[in-house]
Parts: C-alpha cells; structure tokens; sequence
C-alpha cells in the first residue's frame, strides 16, 4: 500500500477542498441568476396566444407601473395622470429633450406623437436603457425634475414618463413596441394598430 507523504497529502486536500468550493460557487450563481434567465423568457399568456399578450387596463390605478414580459422583453405599462401629461409638454421641460419630436425610429408610425402612445393616458414602452440596455427605474415623484420619469441605475440616463431621453448620456427614446387597444379596458402587446407593420427590431436602438 502507497503512502502519500505529507506534503503531497496537504497539497491533494487542498485541491479537493478548492475543487470543491468552486463546484458550490458555481451553483450558487447558477442558482442565483435562474430567476433572471426564467423571468425574460416569453411567459405563458404571451405563448398561449401566438406572440401577443393582453394587459387589463382596469387593474392599473393612476401613476402605476406594470411590468410584464413580451418575448422576453421588459414592457412597462403606465397609467399617466393629468399632472404628467402636463408636465412632459412644459416647453423649458421640452427644450432638453434629446429627441423631443420622436424623429428617430423608435416608435411605431401611431405613437409618433408628443405622448408616443395611441391613447395619451397609457404609456407602453420597452424597459430597456437604450445607452447600456439595464432596466431602468420608475420613480412617481418630482426627483427627476418633473412628474416622474424613469432613470437608469447603471449609467444614469433620464427619460420622461413617454420615455423620451434627457440628461446623462442616452441619445435615443426607450422603444414603444407594437401594440392595440382593443377596448376600454384590453391592452394587447404584439399586434399593431391601425393595420400598421411595425416590428420591434426596426427600431433605431434597443
């Protein structure tokens, strides 16, 4: 019978245990990033329907966010008061934004418009910083220098409630993605309006 010498055995149990620490390092990332990977893969209610997925309006109170996933896609769906829409069309507000108008192609024809929507109370846009593609924030309040708006954690880029970009280092509005109202109170995410064609990646930057 081979014995190790000490050394040798020292050097083997330290290589076990790195081994081994690695090996739990390695599911614990794994496991800790599972819910991410299943939470951007096209959910249930968006495959039971072919691509698209229905939004209750009636659910959402005034200045409320929902998010939900399209395609694997973060889509935020805002509730807009009378106080926002307000704000986003104050001209000294209007003058910083980088693309005030909606000229660059980020947008389907129907929400090429101030409020970059079919119907001005409901927002719906892509939740995805168009500079470094984090998910930005939603804040309710007057920190953003107006009535609310989104911010990106990772780069600090602002966008206002119609996810128009000001400030920080965006040069493109978040994505509006194809969508329908259908009733007062059915939103579905995936078919355009007004027999239009509009794709998500035709947009500029997403």
């Amino acid at each position: 019978m081979t014995t190790l010498a000490p050394e040798r055995s020292a050097i083997s149990r330290r290589r076990f245990l790195y081994a081994t620490t690695a090996a739990f390092a390695g599911a614990g990332v794994l496991a800790a990033s599972w819910p991410l990977f299943d939470q951007m893969n096209p959910d249930a209610a968006v495959r039971a329907v072919g691509g698209t997925v229905s939004v209750d309006l009636t659910e959402l109170r005034p200045g409320e966010r929902r998010a939900i996933s399209w395609h694997g896609v973060p889509i935020f769906i805002v509730r807009r008061t009378a106080e926002i829409l307000a704000a986003m069309q104050d001209k000294t507000f209007v003058a910083r934004l980088v693309d005030p108008d909606s000229e660059r192609m980020q947008q389907p024809a129907y929400a090429k418009n101030w409020h970059r929507s079919i119907d001005p109370a409901y927002a719906v846009l892509v939740g995805i910083c168009t500079y470094c593609r984090c998910v930005p924030q939603y804040l309710t309040d007057a920190g953003l220098g107006m009535a609310g708006g989104y911010i990106c954690p990772c780069c600090a880029s602002h966008y206002d409630p119609a996810g128009r970009a000001y400030s920080a280092i965006a040069r493109y509005n978040l994505p509006v993605p194809p969508y329908v109202i259908e009733n007062a109170s059915t939103l579905l995410i995936g078919k355009n309006a007004f027999g239009e064609s509009f794709r998500l990646d035709a947009v500029e930057q997403l």
